[in-house]
């Protein structure tokens, strides 16, 4: 196919392979669940070919929102929630796969310092909220309170009623501010993050996915329902909502996620510029001078 090509459409195309190739690599790192464990995918599978063939087109609508965020300096927060294992990674990796990481970056905050614990809860947040003409994704965020904190007893109870009177407060303040903010819970059924735990701790690729609070939250898979659920109820509000993604067809659910988050912001095509590559200058008296052998990292492969 490529026989009589030009060098410099082959270099290209091999580039756009190339590019085809990162997203296929991660979608064999999720394959690799079924191989470990022995199974067929739960449920029917979604066509891949549909799948990569409506992922890039919906990368190519994120490109064009993400255009759209910088030349209107809107300032917008994504929040991911969700149990453990529920995809809310992969789901982040889609969405900044080919973004700008100047543009839309993704703030997963450790846990807090004991310096951090004396502050206001919501202080750690705030230097991770966007300026104009930038995107930012909460991989977890000030949820952790009424979340992994309350279950695992990292908090008071006043700690936590102090949260529920705040966190409504604090979001409507942001949104009057001019930030856009988006928050989704990933939820996956009992079977299904029990099978991805499995995967986990039979993988040496993602052995390190598995921390020992994982391990305790699925043992308190009802507490975390509990809480859940009356986080929402007390945090569902019209300036700020909920919105559940189901999880458990990883495809479908960041397919879903990023056709929900391309209708929450309303964005156009930015005109640009033709670019023109520039001719380069060549000048009699240069001289490349040769890289020292010892300096060239070994050609392995």
């Amino acid at each position: 196919m490529t026989e009589n090509l030009s060098e410099h459409t082959r270099r290209l195309y091999a580039d756009m392979i190339d590019s085809f190739d990162e997203e296929l690599e991660m979608e064999m790192d999720d394959n690799r669940l079924d191989d470990v464990l022995g199974e067929k995918p739960i449920g029917d599978g979604m066509d891949r070919r549909l799948y990569f063939r409506e992922l890039l087109r919906l990368q190519g609508e994120l490109i064009k929102l993400q255009d759209w965020v910088v030349a209107q300096k809107l300032k917008v927060v994504v929040i991911f929630e969700g149990r453990d294992a529920a995809g809310k990674g992969g789901a982040i990796k889609r969405i900044t796969q080919r973004l700008n990481p100047r543009v839309c970056r993704v703030a997963a905050l450790p846990a807090p310092s004991d310096r951090e614990q004396t502050q206001w809860y919501f202080q750690r947040y705030v230097s991770h909220l966007p300026a104009g003409g930038e995107i930012v994704l909460f991989d977890r965020s000030w949820y952790n309170r009424a979340g992994v904190e309350r279950v695992m007893g990292f908090c008071t109870d006043e700690e936590l009623e102090q949260f529920f009177r705040d966190v409504t407060e604090f979001e409507k303040m942001l949104v009057r501010s001019g930030i856009v903010l988006i928050k989704y819970w990933f939820s996956i059924s009992d079977d299904e993050q029990h099978r991805r735990f499995l995967m986990r701790m039979h993988d040496p690729l993602k052995q390190w996915k598995l921390s020992p609070m994982d391990l305790e939250s699925r043992r308190r898979w009802e507490a975390y329902t509990k809480a859940k659920e009356e986080m929402m109820e007390r945090t569902h509000i019209p300036e700020a909502p909920w919105w559940v993604v189901e999880g458990v067809d990883k495809k479908r659910a960041r397919l879903n996620c990023i056709t929900h988050l391309l209708s929450q912001i309303p964005y156009g095509e930015v005109p640009r510029e033709p670019i023109e590559l520039p001719a380069r200058e060549h000048h009699p008296d240069y001289i490349r001078i040769p890289t020292p052998a010892e300096m060239i990292v070994p050609a392995i492969y």
